[in-house]
């Protein structure tokens, strides 16, 4: 029993040496050229492993993030419907990410978008838009292609 013992101790003790390291996406990525986004198209493409929603409307484009502002589930794209729709709780949100039914008590936040160097679409996750602070009209949250 004290062999067994003193080996589960160090296997303990080895395993603290070496932690768990969890990977995740960048917080920034080019999505394409301007032109691959069609005008009134929500582009789910980059959902599962950005959290990210792109938008193109008659303006521009913007980027929205998949996270609820109720309790943080993520919404599906209703194309028929034209809306997102949270399977948690049915907080439902126009493609524009301005939230209208149910208990969500604040639009979907936008993320940064720019240019890149290259003339693609960047996204930057790290930066975060709040309509109800105002920000949605900072020039970083959309992208201008007026």
């Amino acid at each position: 029993m004290f062999t067994a013992a003193m080996a589960a101790g160090l296997t303990a003790a080895g395993r603290f040496m070496f932690p768990n390291v969890l990977t995740e996406p960048p917080s920034t990525f080019t999505a394409g050229f301007p032109d691959d986004f069609a005008i009134g198209v929500v582009d789910t493409r980059f959902k599962e492993r950005y959290q990210v929603w792109i938008v193109r409307d008659e303006v521009g484009i913007y980027a929205l993030s998949t996270i609820c502002t109720h309790l943080g589930c993520t919404p599906n794209w209703l194309e028929a419907e034209s809306k997102f729709k949270c399977p948690c709780h049915g907080s439902g949100f126009y493609a524009s990410g301005i939230n209208f039914e149910g208990p969500a008590p604040r639009p979907l936040e936008r993320v940064g978008v720019s240019l890149a160097e290259d003339g693609q679409v960047l996204i930057d996750k790290s930066r975060l838009f709040k309509f109800e602070a105002g920000q949605w009209s900072d020039p970083a949250s959309f992208l201008s292609l007026t």
